[in-house]
């Protein structure tokens, strides 16, 4: 049982927690100051008096002298003695199990790093091996440009060795790589060592450089997790080394991982402003979503739109002069890299309300690839009696590649640019005869569209079968038509949150339910993990939950994922909106 790490804030599979020392450290951080006898060694188990909680403790594979075959350690080793005080155990991908440590030091890290594939899969494997609420200690492989990428991949704890070493074999480190120090023609950092001149600059003043260095890209790292932009900045910082940016790719190969980690929704907006972010779980999921989930309710033609810089789309000029053309004559889905396809109904939903992309007016091959194949998934599962699209020259070649697989017309109306006079025209001609839809059935196609996104195919239809809809500007609420309220759409992240009656009409729909069974008490403003009996393992952080126990029902947001929720044993599991006692 873990007593002195918990997690507070999740990004991905980094984090930021707390291990809990005498002088507590937040990580990832650097543990030199109060680890003792770390690396590839195997310390001996040191008497620590009681109350003694000043460092973290290496436990060794105890009965085993340094050398011992890790096949021979992981057969026979026995189980870890109850400890009270913060203790680390060294394991091997292979030796790696849960044996009530607070923290696990990876012993092979060192020869793992450089090489993306072998990083990866140790790492992983370790990870998956350990408790969700335990801190990964990577040994001797820390430098200002790698930590970023490591804590991405979910390690917690980073030494100053290699940053010692190499200051005193004359490498001066950043964050985008090292230099020898003679190949310097000025000192391009402001810290302490680096006051002099580059002339007076000697190994020891590196190794002074190097661990400054490391500690100012470890708190950028946390600042960046804080702000739930870790990714961002990986994606530009993987580039300095090659090794590096070969990890974040293998990385996003790892789907399962990665995505039972990354949470539903975010505050702040992603940057995508390399090809590298079509691989991000956040677009894969979306696009996912859109074309496993989500079904057009409208009767009209689709319009398919070119995306604008402001989000969401429908406050952007484009956008509004495009409106007025169409007139609720046809189904509006916009086009963009990276995100694929964005029907109207979900212009809000994370990420399509979310992010930033470079505008060059030319699509990569890459970006045609990817839309293409989203838009082409779409069309497979929506009918629609013809399509519109009105779309720019770099638009066109994605909807040309799919053309072919269209079994309706395709009509193009951009003369020049979407928003001339003469395409305006073009448009609102190619829609002459269409039926206009109204507000109220655009309100109840939005929540049931958002419904099948959040909670799975039909479940819009199921879960709102007798739907009123109350608009209150920005949110719309749902309610039953003997005036219960179901759920209101969140406007920053459109998504629903539900009261407890449509918490109840969720339990007993066919629709799949999203639970966490409780203890026997009643919560009040969160479920703390110690009182988690079971979770499911489809829970994502920001998932909409059910809270179920001998003596409260319940529903609200989850901030772990199902797994952590069941192995965890500090932290916020869910975070109560409504609950009642039974």
């Amino acid at each position: 049982m873990t007593e002195f790490f918990e997690v507070h804030e999740r990004d991905g599979a980094a984090r930021i927690a707390e291990l809990r020392l005498s002088d507590p450290v937040t990580t990832p951080a650097l543990v030199d100051d109060v680890l003792r006898d770390a690396g590839s060694q195997w310390p001996a188990e040191r008497e620590v008096p009681d109350g003694d909680d000043s460092r973290l403790t290496v436990l060794p594979h105890r009965g085993f002298p340094k050398g011992t075959p890790d096949e021979v350690v992981s057969a026979f080793a026995p189980d870890y003695p109850d400890v009270d005080y913060p203790s680390a155990a060294v394991v091997t991908p292979d030796t790696a199990r849960d044996v009530g440590a607070d923290a696990y030091v990876l012993s092979t890290a060192q020869g793992a790093v450089g090489h993306a594939e072998a990083l990866v899969d140790a790492v992983l494997e370790t990870r998956r091996a350990i408790p969700d609420d335990t801190a990964l200690y990577l040994p001797g492989v820390a430098t200002p440009a790698n930590v970023a990428t490591l804590a991405y991949a979910g390690v917690d704890l980073f030494d100053l060795d290699r940053a010692v070493v190499d200051g005193t074999r004359g490498k001066y480190l950043t964050t985008d790589g090292d230099r020898f120090l003679e190949d310097l023609a000025e000192l391009p950092c402001p810290c302490p060592a680096c006051r002099g001149t580059v002339e007076e600059f000697d190994r020891e003043d590196a190794v002074d450089h190097n661990r400054n260095a490391l500690r100012a890209a470890l708190s950028t790292v946390r600042e960046r997790i804080r702000a739930g932009r870790l990714r961002d900045y990986v994606e530009g910082q993987a580039r300095h080394e090659n090794w590096l940016t070969a990890t974040m790719r293998r990385l996003d190969g790892e789907w399962g991982y990665l995505e039972e980690r990354t949470p539903v929704f975010r505050g702040e907006r992603m940057a995508a402003a390399t090809e590298d972010t079509l691989q991000r779980v956040e677009i894969r999921r979306f696009a996912d979503r859109v074309t496993s989930r989500y079904r057009c309710r409208f009767r009209e033609p689709l319009v398919l739109l070119p995306c604008s810089a402001a989000k969401p789309y429908r406050e952007s000029r484009s956008h509004e002069q495009f409106r007025d053309a169409i007139d609720y004559r046809g189904h509006v889905v916009s086009m963009t890299s990276p995100i694929g396809v964005v029907p109207q109904e979900l212009e809000l939903t994370y990420p399509a309300q979310h992010y930033d992309s470079v505008v060059t007016g030319r699509w990569t091959a890459g970006e045609v690839e990817f839309v293409a194949e989203v838009l082409s998934r779409y069309l497979d599962r929506n009918d629609y009696p013809r399509v519109v699209a009105h779309v720019p020259d770099d638009y066109r070649p994605v909807v040309e590649r799919v053309e072919p697989d269209v079994d309706v017309p395709v009509e193009y109306t951009v003369a020049d640019h979407p928003t001339t006079d003469e395409s305006l025209a073009n448009l609102r001609t190619a829609l002459d005869g269409e039926l206009r839809y109204g507000r109220r059935e655009r309100r109840h196609n939005t929540l049931k569209a958002i419904a099948d996104y959040q909670f799975g195919d039909a479940a819009g239809d199921d879960l709102f079968d007798d739907l009123a809809v109350e608009s209150r500007h920005p949110k719309l609420r749902a309610h039953a038509t003997d005036g219960t309220q179901l759920a209101a759409m969140v406007p920053e992240y459109g998504l629903l949150a539900l009261t407890l009656a449509g918490a109840r009409r969720w339990v007993e729909s066919d629709v799949p339910v999203r639970r966490v069974r409780i203890d026997d008490f009643v919560p009040h403003g969160s479920v703390l993990a110690p009182g988690v009996v079971e979770a499911d393992d489809g829970i994502r952080v920001g998932d909409e939950v059910v809270v179920e126990g001998p003596a409260a029902f319940g529903v609200g947001r989850a901030e772990m994922h199902g797994a952590a929720m069941a192995d965890s044993t500090r932290g916020v599991a869910v975070d109560v909106r409504h609950v009642e006692e039974r």
